[in-house]
């Protein structure tokens, strides 16, 4: 076999790989926050709901602007940092050089269970509402949250995405310096 034949076949099980990978934790982490915000969510008022509900979208928009600048960052910074011995910098260039699959994994993982997931809290807070006013029009609460929850959501990843674009390199600084604080093997 040539050498070209075998790259290929790596390629193709490296990317089989990886999408059981990112099946795996998709389904473990959207149960994970389906349990978890069913959970939360049962016995507590309208304004605990909301707020529930704006840490969901913010989580999303913040693992968006993760995924963006990553795919934008420069890696040439990070080999400078790493050679001065900074803290993060070589987890920086690994997120740089895997920046499909961060992206991936922030964007559309994270991103997407958020957005479903604020989904569902939305038409939980509309029962409420409903509930604790009896004389409320039920199209007008479920048309009125939905439409807050999207709008939150996309001027959020919107505005996210514009600031992740500028400032790039340092985003991925950050994320990187508390990602050494977890990840083990430096």
């Amino acid at each position: 076999m040539s050498k070209k034949n075998n790259n290929r076949k790596s390629n193709v099980k490296s990317r089989r790989k990886w999408i059981l990978t990112i099946t795996f934790w998709s389904i473990f982490i959207s149960g994970g926050f389906s349990f978890l915000s069913d959970l939360l969510l049962k016995n507590v008022n309208l304004l605990v709901a909301f707020v529930i509900l704006a840490l969901i979208i913010t989580l999303g928009v913040v693992f968006d602007i993760i995924g963006v600048a990553v795919t934008a960052a420069n890696e040439t910074p990070f080999h400078a940092m790493a050679s001065k011995k900074i803290k993060g910098a070589k987890i920086a260039i690994n997120l740089i050089r895997n920046a499909d699959k961060v992206s991936s994994f922030c964007n559309d993982v994270i991103g997407d269970i958020c957005g479903i997931i604020s989904g569902s809290v939305g038409m939980f807070i509309s029962q409420k509402i409903l509930i604790a006013f009896n004389n409320t029009n039920a199209t007008f609460i479920s048309v009125a949250i939905g439409a807050l929850v999207a709008s939150a959501t996309i001027c959020g990843k919107s505005t996210g995405k514009s600031f992740a674009m500028q400032n790039s390199n340092e985003i991925v600084a950050k994320v990187s310096r508390g990602l050494y604080l977890i990840v083990k093997d430096r």
